[in-house]
């Protein structure tokens, strides 16, 4: 139940096979900026982040609930990176970081976020005709995921 007591609808469920890809990224890269790149390359139209580990020398987070974005500096484990990213879709990614006292810190990530030694990512892609948008949603008013299979008729 959403907090407006409505229940959340998916656009659907089916059984697909996902395709897995495998990258790691290098010293210096941009986070986001080489997800977007690859996801480009690839012909991504409906991918997820499986799993990330690496590391950071700065990163550029916006908060919960902030409009501005927050850099920070510093060598971070990447501790997780979640989010879903397509063709037609902006990428929705957060990562948890932790500096090396331990200190966890986690947002929203904008471009800004350096690869200090690696980033290892293996991101899924939907199968069988599925794509990601993000329309805007009446109800938040911010680009929402929708996802949506493509249909072919034999």
């Amino acid at each position: 139940m959403t907090s407006s007591g409505s229940t959340s609808r998916l656009a659907f469920s089916s059984r697909s096979t996902a395709v897995v890809h495998v990258l790691r990224l290098r010293p210096g890269a941009d986070l986001l900026v080489e997800l977007r790149a690859f996801v480009s390359r690839a012909g991504l139209r409906a991918a997820f982040v499986v799993t990330c580990v690496g590391s950071l020398t700065c990163a550029t987070l916006r908060f919960a609930n902030q409009r501005e974005p927050t850099a920070i500096s510093g060598h971070f484990e990447i501790c997780s990176l979640v989010g879903t990213m397509g063709l037609d879709a902006m990428p929705h990614l957060h990562v948890s970081l932790s500096d090396g006292k331990g200190a966890m810190v986690g947002g929203h990530v904008l471009e800004g976020c350096m690869i200090y030694t690696t980033a290892e990512i293996v991101l899924g892609e939907c199968g069988e005709g599925v794509a990601f948008t993000r329309p805007v949603d009446p109800e938040t008013t911010f680009d929402e995921l929708h996802a949506s299979k493509r249909c072919s008729i034999v």
